[in-house]
C-alpha cells in the first residue's frame, strides 16, 4: 500500500513538474519573441514606413566620422582648455591677492610680534607658505573647472567615443585604445591621469599608458606656456593677431606631446614591453543626460581635492628649499647663485639657462611654482633691484611686459622662450605623478623609468634645436 501511494506521488510530480517546465518554456519563448519584437522595431523601417529618427544613431554618426571624428575631437577639447583657462583667471588672481597679498604679509607681522627669528619666518612663512599658496591660487581653479567638464563628457558618453576614434593610433603604436581616455585625463592631472589607467585591463598597455601620460600638459604647465608663448611669439605679430599666435603655439605643444605620446609608446611595445596590442572590445554607451550632483562630487571630491591635497604636500618642502638655497651664502654667494654660474654653460648648450635649470629642479614638486621661481631666480641672478620681496620669496608680475622686461633683463632670447616651451612638456613628472606611478605599479624600476624617459628626451631636443637654430642664425 505505501509502495503504490509513493508511485502515484511520484507520477503526480513529474507531472506537475512537465507542466510547470512546459509553462515555464512557453513564457520563454514568448518572451525572446517579444524582445525580438521590440529591437527589430528600433532598427528596421518597413517600405511602408516613415523612417524614423534616432538621436544615439546620427549624433554618433558624426563624432565617430572618419572625416569629422577627429576635427571635432580637438575642437571640443580645445574649447575645454579655453573655457578652463579663461575660466580660471578670475578665481586664481582673487585666491592669489587673499593667500599672497593678504595672509602672507599678516604671517610675517605674527611671525614678528612673537619674536620668531629671521630665518624661521623665511623658511616658513617666505618658504613653505606661499609655495603651498601658489600652487592652490594656480592649481586649484583650473582643476575645479578642468574635471567637471571632463566627467560631464564621461557621464554623457562621449568620452568612449574618442576612445573609438583613437583605437587605432593606439594600436598601431601597440597600445591600447582606452589609453585615450587616461591621456585626456592627463591633460587636467598627470596624477590623476596615472590612475584612470585603471580601466585597462592589461598590465603591459597599462604600464605603456602609465609611462607616456606626462607627456599630456597638465594644468600646472599651462600658465607657463601661455605665459611665454605670448612674450615670445605672440609680441612677434600685430596686437590683433597676437592671441591667436599665442594660442596656435600652446596647442602645437599639446598636440606634439600627443605625438610624443604615441611615438614612446610605439618604441616601448618594441623594446621593454614587447607584445601586440589586446582587442579592444568598446559598447558605445548610450548617450545620457548627466546627473549635476555626482558629477560634482566626483570631479570635484574624488579627483580635485585629493590631487591638490597632494600636491601642497609636496609643494610645502620645495618652499622650504627655495628659501634656504636663496639664503644660504658661501664665499659671498648663495647656493642659488653658484648652482645657476655652474650650470649655466650647459644649460645653454640646451638652449636654456642655469636658472630655468635650478628651478624645474626645485620645482619637482609642483609645476605650479615654475613661474614664480623663474622671477625670483632671475632677479637674484641678473642683480635686478625694485622686485619682488627678497631673496627666496617667489613673485608673480601683473603684466606681462613687466615679465618679459624681466626675463630680458637675464638674458632671455626667442631661443630660449622656445625651449623653454619644449622642455615644459618634456621633463620629469611633478612629485605627486612620480608617488602616483609608484602607488599604481608598485615598482621602482617602472618609476624610476617613467620619471627619466620624459627628461632624456626633453634634454636631446632641446640640445638638437638649440644647435640648429644657431646654424640658421649664425
Amino acid at each position: 500500500m505505501k509502495t503504490e501511494n509513493t508511485e502515484a506521488i511520484l507520477c503526480t510530480a513529474n507531472t506537475l513538474r512537465w507542466e510547470i517546465g512546459e509553462h515555464i518554456h512557453d513564457s520563454l519563448v514568448e518572451s525572446m519573441y517579444a524582445d525580438a519584437n521590440i529591437i527589430a522595431s528600433r532598427v528596421v523601417t518597413l517600405p511602408s514606413e516613415k523612417p524614423r529618427f534616432d538621436f544615439d544613431k546620427k549624433l554618433d554618426k558624426l563624432i565617430t566620422s572618419r572625416w569629422f571624428g577627429f576635427p571635432l575631437m580637438i575642437l571640443l577639447l580645445a574649447i575645454v582648455f579655453w573655457l578652463t583657462v579663461e575660466g580660471a583667471n578670475v578665481p586664481s588672481a582673487m585666491i592669489a591677492s587673499f593667500l599672497v597679498d593678504t595672509i602672507h604679509p599678516w604671517l610675517k607681522g605674527a611671525f614678528a610680534m612673537f619674536g620668531s627669528p629671521w630665518w624661521l619666518t623665511g623658511v616658513l612663512v617666505d618658504g613653505v607658505w606661499l609655495a603651498m599658496a601658489w600652487v592652490i591660487s594656480v592649481m586649484l581653479p583650473p582643476m575645479a573647472i578642468f574635471f567637471p567638464f571632463f566627467t560631464f563628457l564621461e557621464d554623457f558618453g562621449y568620452l568612449p567615443r574618442v576612445a573609438f576614434n583613437m583605437d587605432s593610433l593606439f594600436r598601431k603604436a601597440g597600445a591600447h585604445g582606452k589609453q585615450a581616455l587616461s591621456m585626456t585625463m592627463g591633460f587636467g592631472c598627470n596624477a590623476a591621469g596615472v590612475v584612470a589607467t585603471r580601466i585597462i585591463d592589461s598590465p603591459r598597455e597599462r604600464l605603456i599608458a602609465i609611462i607616456t601620460n606626462n607627456f599630456s600638459l597638465c594644468n600646472g604647465r599651462w600658465p607657463t606656456q601661455i605665459l611665454i608663448s605670448s612674450i615670445f611669439f605672440g609680441a612677434l605679430v600685430p596686437a590683433h593677431l597676437a592671441g591667436f599666435v599665442t594660442a596656435s603655439a600652446v596647442v602645437g605643444v599639446a598636440l606634439l606631446g600627443i605625438f610624443f605620446t604615441l611615438a614612446v609608446s610605439w618604441g616601448l611595445s618594441k623594446t621593454m614591453l614587447k607584445g601586440e596590442a589586446s582587442a579592444f572590445s568598446l559598447e558605445l554607451p548610450p548617450y545620457r543626460p548627466p546627473q549635476f550632483w555626482q558629477t560634482l562630487y566626483t570631479s570635484l571630491i574624488d579627483r580635485t581635492a585629493i590631487v591638490l591635497w597632494r600636491a601642497i604636500v609636496f609643494a610645502a618642502p620645495a618652499g622650504a628649499v627655495i628659501w634656504l638655497v636663496s639664503n644660504i651664502h658661501f664665499h659671498e654667494l648663495s647656493l642659488a647663485e653658484h648652482f645657476i654660474n655652474f650650470s649655466n654653460p650647459f644649460g645653454l648648450l640646451l638652449g636654456l639657462n642655469g636658472v630655468i635649470l635650478l628651478a624645474y629642479i626645485i620645482a619637482i614638486p609642483a609645476n605650479e611654482i615654475v613661474i614664480p621661481t623663474v622671477l625670483m631666480l632671475t632677479v637674484i641672478s641678473a642683480k635686478l633691484s625694485g622686485l619682488g620681496g627678497g631673496a627666496g620669496v617667489m613673485f608673480e608680475l601683473e603684466e606681462t611686459n613687466a615679465v618679459a622686461n624681466v626675463l630680458h633683463a637675464g638674458g632671455w632670447s626667442a631661443l630660449t622662450g622656445l625651449n623653454l616651451m619644449l622642455f615644459s612638456l618634456l621633463h620629469n613628472p611633478c612629485s605627486t605623478t612620480i608617488y602616483t606611478i609608484y602607488k599604481e605599479t608598485k615598482s621602482i624600476k617602472w618609476t624610476t623609468i617613467a620619471t627619466i624617459i620624459p627628461i632624456v628626451m626633453g634634454m636631446v631636443i632641446c640640445f638638437i634645436i638649440a644647435q640648429v637654430w644657431r646654424l640658421i642664425t649664425f
